[in-house]
């Protein structure tokens, strides 16, 4: 009961600041955060989960993306380059990198732990299937989904 009262009070505190945030930039932090988790994961996994580039990651793929939008911008006659926007979308690339960083478990290490901190991509996972496939065409009419070979059930009609 003592941390739902502050919670709730910060929610009703950040309803009203929401307000005063133009679209735009509300935009421009939502893509940080996505192109600023792609990095992260790049970044990863090629440091096998180390949380310096993570974080490092993280911002470095918000700020080209940034840049790289701003830059497209800038070309455009009826817009310009606008460095609030280039800091809405680092600052959303940084939000995802503390984020990954605080609620990311660790190793003894103290790397980051996960599916890609030790996942060897130059072995073959298994044995690779080649599908053979022949394309059948019956009086005119589209083939069966079975004889595709794309149902593994056989349905009969009478």
């Amino acid at each position: 009961m003592r941390t739902l009262i502050p919670t709730l009070f910060l929610f009703v505190l950040a309803l009203q600041c929401h307000g005063q945030v133009e679209r735009d930039k509300a935009l421009h932090f939502l893509g940080g955060n996505l192109f600023g988790l792609a990095g992260a994961g790049i970044a990863k996994q090629a440091s096998d989960g180390n949380r310096i580039w993570t974080f490092v990651g993280s911002v470095a793929g918000s700020t080209l993306i940034g840049l790289a939008k701003e830059t497209v911008d800038a070309g455009q006659n009826s817009n310009g380059w606008d460095n609030d926007d280039l800091a809405a979308t680092i600052l959303g690339g940084v939000t995802v990198g503390v984020t990954i960083d605080l609620f990311s478990k660790k190793d003894d290490r103290r790397r980051l732990r996960g599916r890609y901190s030790h996942m060897d991509l130059k072995t073959p996972i298994g044995p690779i299937l080649k599908p053979q496939t022949q394309f059948v065409v019956l009086e005119g009419k589209l083939p069966a989904l079975q004889t595709l070979g794309i149902s593994g059930q056989e349905l009969s009609v009478k």
